[in-house]
């Protein structure tokens, strides 16, 4: 139990979860994020559940893939910084409360919207990644269909969110931009403000050394 990858537990529970809801519509039906039931009938799991189901495998794999790329790094991260089990814990808690933080605007907006669904964990996925961006902003990322061409991650977090807040306002998608740019937020908040109450690390001053550093080589 003491290498648990709690990253690999998410997405275990997330994969059986959502292979069961492809071929099985009520239960797809249960777990999906629908304003409406949620401020009708006070189904406020929903915040939560719609993140273990997906439209498709291709969907599912997409998010898997990018958890783990990130998540095995800042769950070790957050080990080193609170200790094993508290950086456990708090890595657990920073995912699930992504899940619903990062859909709070989305709810506010279509909680009378009754053409209005959405799922998949990309919200709380996001603010994983954006969390390794704050601890590592210099570390290269590339696109998964053009991994020849990279970015320091603080640069690629900058151009994320600027293209999610304008698909976001411009709002012609199906996807949820929305969780993607709140959930990225959040992670960031997060870090900051556990940083400061439960560790001596200061994550802002290491990051703009980092940074700096950087710009010097």
């Amino acid at each position: 139990m003491e290498n648990l990858s709690v990253t690999l537990i998410i997405i275990v529970i997330t994969c059986i979860v959502s292979f069961r809801a492809f071929s099985n519509e009520a239960l797809m039906s249960k777990l999906i994020f629908y304003p409406p039931a949620i401020s009708e009938n006070g189904q406020w799991y929903r915040f939560f559940s719609c993140g273990l189901i997906h439209a498709d495998f291709g969907h599912l794999a997409f998010n898997m893939y990018a958890f783990y790329t990130f998540g095995i790094v800042v769950e070790d991260a957050f080990r080193s910084i609170f200790g094993d089990g508290l950086g456990r814990f708090f890595y657990a808690l920073l995912y699930v409360t992504a899940l619903l933080v990062c859909l709070l605007p989305t709810y506010v907006k279509n909680k009378d919207n009754y053409a209005y669904q959405s799922l998949g964990a990309s919200g709380a996925v996001s603010a994983i990644v954006f969390v390794s961006i704050l601890l590592m902003p210099t570390a290269e990322i590339g696109l998964i269909f053009i991994p020849f061409f990279t970015l320091p991650s603080f640069i690629f977090g900058v151009i994320y969110l600027a293209i999610t807040a304008w698909l976001d306002r411009r709002g012609s998608s199906r996807i949820n931009h929305s969780a993607h740019l709140y959930g990225g937020l959040y992670g960031i908040a997060f870090l900051i403000v556990i940083c400061q109450l439960f560790s001596h690390f200061n994550v802002l001053a290491q990051f703009v050394l980092q940074v700096r550093s950087y710009f010097q080589i």
